[in-house]
């Protein structure tokens, strides 16, 4: 080997090279792409040299699901060269437009955001698109696709959520009997899919009378006096729905206080400790919602665009990028948890 191909420039770039390569195959597993194909991915994601700046911002981290999503996004951007600062919804749509506001003020390579509400954060997001900033949506419509430029929108199938959980349960229950929906924020967009699962299944069946479906807008506090609520007035509920897995188990904790147990409990984002629940018996099921897919994907979509300058549409990102993940009972739950653990799914 001669000298020159010893020199520091050589061997940075080497050092590069390796660290590129290394990124390239994470991105691939993280869709399931073939390890064969992970150098050509790598070559349109473009893993840059120097760190990137992006922006992520989603509902609140009081959510397991978002905080998940945090540290998968992290977790991510280090594999891809990405600087990651937080900019916290707390749950709050006002909480959450202020940020986001703060965040508009800044400059950013990317970022990526999950809306606590459709048409709160508008403005700002388009100040950010008009100053030439790529702007990947997650999970739940900041604005109608039609009428704001982001990037791409990366989420799950929600009716398809809601309508397998409430299936399941009520097959469990013979189609008939009692069950109560506890929906999360209403001007939510994935809410409001969840909600359509839910009642395209339950029309269907003449015996099962819906009793209550009052939103707790993924609030654990306001989950548990609901459920207070309910136990108290309602004798008889054989099932419930919650449109996250947060929820559903603050109300598991207020009926196993009150000896109502026996109530079949489904949720929605298949997060470890709902998992562990389904293993033991406390849910009946869950479904995956999967926040390292798409918060880790928000990190490659936004590499790819600055680094690759890939854009939206043919040959480049879909509009909408579909997330989905599957329904998990305690036949699937190890292997679901093992993926998460790794940020997989």
């Amino acid at each position: 080997m001669s000298d020159n191909e010893n020199s520091p420039d050589k061997t940075l770039a080497r050092q590069n090279r390796r660290g590129f390569m290394q990124a390239a195959a994470a991105g691939a597993a993280l869709f399931g792409i073939a390890p064969a194909l992970a150098a050509e991915m790598g070559e349109v994601a473009g893993r840059s040299s120097k760190p990137l700046r992006a922006a992520f911002s989603n509902a609140g981290l009081q959510a397991t699901w978002c905080a998940q999503g945090k540290r998968a996004a992290e977790y991510w951007g280090k594999l891809f060269n990405v600087e990651v600062t937080w900019f916290d919804g707390e749950l709050s749509a006002p909480k959450q437009r202020a940020a986001v506001d703060d965040m508009a003020s800044q400059k950013w390579d990317f970022v990526a955001i999950q809306a606590f509400g459709i048409g709160t954060l508008t403005a700002p997001v388009n100040k950010m698109i008009a100053a030439g900033i790529p702007v990947i949506d997650m999970d739940t419509l900041i604005a109608p696709l039609d009428q704001i430029k982001v990037h791409s929108f990366l989420a799950p199938d929600n009716e398809f959520m809601g309508a397998s959980v409430t299936q399941s349960l009520v097959d469990a229950i013979n189609g008939e009997g009692t069950i109560v929906m506890t929906q999360g924020a209403l001007g939510h967009t994935g809410a409001q899919g969840r909600a359509r699962g839910f009642n395209s299944v339950v029309k269907k069946y003449p015996k099962l009378q819906v009793l209550d479906t009052t939103p707790a807008d993924w609030d654990v506090a306001k989950t548990a006096r609901i459920w207070e609520t309910l136990l108290t007035k309602y004798p008889k509920i054989d099932a419930a729905y919650f449109h996250n897995d947060d929820m559903a188990l603050a109300a598991y904790n207020v009926m196993k206080a009150h000896n109502r147990t026996n109530i079949l409990i489904g949720g929605c984002d298949a997060m470890p400790p709902a998992l562990e629940a389904v293993l033991d018996g406390r849910m009946h099921a869950t479904v995956r919602n999967p926040s390292c897919r798409i918060h880790g994907g928000a990190i490659v979509a936004g590499v790819a665009a600055v680094t690759g300058g890939e854009k939206t549409g043919p040959g480049g990102i879909p509009q909408s990028v579909v997330t989905d993940g599957p329904v998990v009972t305690k036949s699937n739950a190890p292997g679901m948890l093992w993926m998460e653990k790794h940020y997989l799914i």
